[in-house]
């Protein structure tokens, strides 16, 4: 006889697998924004975890992450993450925001342009004015909230910005 849902929930509570399941309506300390490349999933979550935030954040995916909450090619996204933040701060009371861009993005070279990314300081370059502008707005919406801007590499290793 295979074990019902139920059973093996409990067995993975117990193991310690569902260790933030219950957290639901907790406070929580950040929120990320990252892109919807599945490359960068595993490096998004150890990043977070290296800051002390493993189930300490909720997190907010879309094309581009930061470059797709703030680039004008991508203007009918942006309400829905900026409308997302104020609840995540009004629900969970994060105090710092953790965007983060990654370097061979598809969104960007749709936002840019791929003569713009041709080299990696071009890349760079791009990619901090991006960050730039979406420091600044989460300044001008949330002005108490840290953010912390970052670009990710392919080896998975990242340089901060700003």
């Amino acid at each position: 006889m295979r074990p019902g849902r139920r059973a093996v929930l409990g067995l993975l509570a117990a193991a310690g697998f569902a260790r933030g399941a219950a957290a639901g309506s907790g406070r929580y300390d950040a929120m990320l924004l990252n892109c919807i490349d599945p490359r960068f999933t595993t490096g998004s979550f150890l990043w977070m975890s290296s800051h002390g935030l493993r189930d300490r954040y909720s997190q907010f995916t879309i094309a581009g992450g930061p470059i797709g909450a703030v680039h004008p090619r991508f203007a009918t996204w942006h309400a829905a993450f900026w409308d997302n933040l104020d609840v995540t701060v009004q629900l969970h009371g994060i105090r710092q925001v953790m965007a983060m861009t990654h370097r061979d993005c598809g969104a960007a070279k749709l936002a840019f342009g791929e003569g713009a990314l041709a080299t990696r300081p071009q890349e760079t370059a791009q990619h901090a004015q991006a960050l730039g502008a979406f420091r600044a707005e989460a300044a001008r919406r949330h002005p108490t909230l840290q953010v912390v801007t970052a670009i990710m590499d392919l080896d998975g290793s990242i340089e901060r910005v700003g």
